[in-house]
């Protein structure tokens, strides 16, 4: 019987057996569906089951489900995140894990970390991804920076492209003249593969300011793709790469008064492209993954009041080589390690180039049993601006009685200053790494991919050094500083509780629920937000999901009813606790029916009773739309 290896990320590409739903996978001797395994806890391929740290992973079939370009819609089921958008759909969009900043969360596409290096406090935009082409979605909550390194605070999204061996085609209008449409080649053997995808999206949308009644439009067209040859049996080539270019309608703050926000004729261009190519190499008691990866991203700002030109851009390029691997020791121990060094820069319109380099290495140690498993481990990085960093963690697992299992995990985490921060004219050559300690336990029933999973965990993460703006008198710096700067300031605690249940009481019915109670406090002495809530993290989020096929056969098999429910608790706008965000209940409905074997019509409305809403003060968002699509394959 010929094993496989599952591999998530862009390191390690899917082999030809995940390619084929029906087919299961072998990790470390054991059959699992690929969903059950993931790489985001130690880098590389672990049965989520024996992951001290709680793993969250949707994989293609159910982001199918969910339908359209929207990717917070597929991010919203997942325990302990939260987003924010500055307006409708392609706005800017920050995922939150746990209370953590948008820009302390670490997004990775196949594999390719894609923060935008040039922007202030760095991080990435949702609001430039969309499902089309993916594969899964992996979401690790709480401080991992001992595998991933800086950004690691608050969790890990990684998020991998899809391996083909067929045509995917699909296509949807909807309201505010909304159009997306997606497309997917691929071929494999057991010797090579290769997938293309690419997509286009662009809607009318609604005005970014609430008050506004000029809609404010987004427009995106995308390309990407991976392939994989294999040289020998345990040695491999692999490749990906993607490319987004996105405009985005914003508001600003207009004449005549230059003080109110409003409608203004300003829009936004983006232009990301990452990619990675390696080599990985399997071998009985070793495997390797070494590759360089590149990200860059270029962000202009127009204003055709007064020019066709852009009124100001930014640049920002990453580029890193790593190695990593695992070495299968006696007695059911497990080493895995890594290292990699980082070259960043980045430059704008008024600022002149300015660069930095970050090099880290890590080790990792497992053991594990048939119903206990047990890691910890240490990582070093020296940044060339700032000094050396080190973090530690260790987490573990405990079969209590069959499919109960007890779980808990330490975890320390690092986010580097960015070259803003650093060296712009805003800048502070002396700021420290922000630093965090995560701990968590919790209880689990099953997993999420059975008739039955429930899960409870208990969190706390107490972060230090987190870098503000603060004015230039505060540090006496008004003489280079005029205008202010930065500084490490901060103390912030989040803690909370976050529940998990997903049932399938009879073969054609699917429930699922995700809840987060979340507590933030900033804890900065002598400041005057001192005790006050963290701005925009909600003390209640609740997102309940249902997928119901309720006739197996005749003209109506295979139709589909679902439909989501998304409540928000109340939270606050700004750090001073002086502008309330009200929370809010949003519900869609989804069917879909296959009118063929390959081809399938489906369609939803969003925010069924058409309520007001904010998750930014004074940002518009959508009212009731409605969607229709069809997708094939072949």
């Amino acid at each position: 019987m010929k094993k496989y290896l599952l591999s998530v990320s862009a390191v390690a590409f899917a082999c030809p057996a995940l390619a084929q739903a029906a087919n299961d996978v072998v990790v470390a001797d054991r059959r699992a569906d690929p969903a059950a395994i993931t790489v985001i806890a130690t880098g590389s391929e672990t049965l989520v089951s024996r992951v001290g740290q709680p793993v969250t992973v949707i994989a293609a079939d159910e982001i199918r489900s969910i339908q359209g370009p929207d990717i917070a819609r597929v991010l919203e089921r997942v325990p302990g995140l939260a987003l924010t958008r500055n307006g409708g759909p392609g706005s800017f969009t920050g995922v939150r894990l746990r209370g953590s900043d948008a820009e302390q969360v670490l997004v990775l596409v196949d594999g390719v970390r894609v923060e935008d290096v040039s922007a202030p406090s760095g991080g990435f935009d949702f609001g430039t991804l969309t499902p089309g082409g993916i594969e899964r979605i992996d979401v690790l909550r709480g401080s991992n920076s001992i595998v991933w390194g800086s950004a690691a605070i608050g969790g890990v999204i990684a998020v991998q492209s899809r391996e083909l061996d067929g045509i995917e085609a699909s296509a949807e209008l909807g309201n505010h003249d909304t159009y997306t449409a997606d497309a997917a080649a691929g071929l494999f053997s057991d010797r090579a593969a290769l997938t293309l995808n690419g997509g286009y999206s662009s809607s009318d949308g609604v005005s970014a300011a609430a008050s506004g009644t000029e809609p404010d439009g987004f427009r995106q067209w995308r390309v990407g793709g991976r392939g994989r040859v294999n040289l020998t049996d345990e040695l491999a080539v692999l490749a990906s790469a993607r490319y987004a270019d996105t405009r985005t309608d914003i508001d600003g703050f207009g004449p005549p008064t230059y003080v109110e926000f409003g409608d203004t004729p300003e829009y936004q261009t983006t232009r990301q492209a990452s990619g990675r190519v390696g080599l990985r190499y399997t071998g009985a008691a070793l495997t390797l993954n070494t590759g360089f990866a590149l990200s860059d991203t270029k962000r202009d700002y127009y204003d055709p009041t007064y020019s066709a030109d852009p009124s100001y851009g930014y640049k920002g390029r990453s580029e890193r080589v790593d190695l990593t691997g695992r070495l299968n020791l006696p007695a059911d121990f497990t080493l895995d390690f890594g290292g990699d060094s980082e070259w960043t820069r980045y430059s704008g319109t008024y600022d002149a180039q300015q660069k930095a380099r970050l090099t880290s290495g890590h080790a990792l140690l497992g053991w594990s049993s048939a119903r206990a498993s047990l890691a910890a481990g240490v990582r070093v990085d020296d940044h060339s601006r700032f000094g050396t960093a080190w973090t530690f963690g260790a987490n573990g697992t405990l079969e209590l009685v069959d499919s109960l299992r007890l779980r808990a995990s330490y975890g320390e985490g690092f986010k580097a200053p960015t070259l803003f921060q650093l060296l712009s004219d805003y800048g502070n050559a002396d700021l420290r790494a922000e630093r965090s300690k995560s701990y968590d336990a919790g209880l689990e029933w099953g997993s999420r991919t059975g008739k039955l999973h429930a899960a409870v965990t208990v969190f706390r993460r107490d972060s230090r050094n987190l870098i503000t703006f603060v004015s230039c008198a505060s540090l006496d710096a008004c003489a280079t500083r005029p205008y202010g700067l930065y500084d490490n300031v901060g103390l912030a605690r989040a803690q909370g509780v976050e529940a998990e249940l997903g049932a399938r009481p009879v073969d054609t019915l699917r429930l699922q629920a995700a809840y987060t109670y979340l507590e933030t406090e900033n804890r900065t002495a002598g400041t005057a937000n001192f005790g006050n809530d963290l701005a925009r993290r909600p003390a209640h989020a609740l997102t309940l999901s249902s997928d119901w096929t309720p006739v197996d056969s005749g003209p109506l098999a295979g139709f589909t009813l679902g439909a989501d429910l998304r409540l928000v608790g109340d939270s606050y706008d700004n750090a001073s606790n002086t502008r309330r965000l009200d929370g809010y209940a949003l519900t869609t409905v989804r069917a879909s029916f296959p009118l063929t074997e390959n081809v399938e019509l489906y369609g939803r409305v969003e925010n069924l009773f058409d309520v007001a809403y904010q998750t930014v003060a004074d940002y518009g968002t959508w009212g009731r739309s409605a969607f229709l699509g069809i997708r094939a394959r072949y």
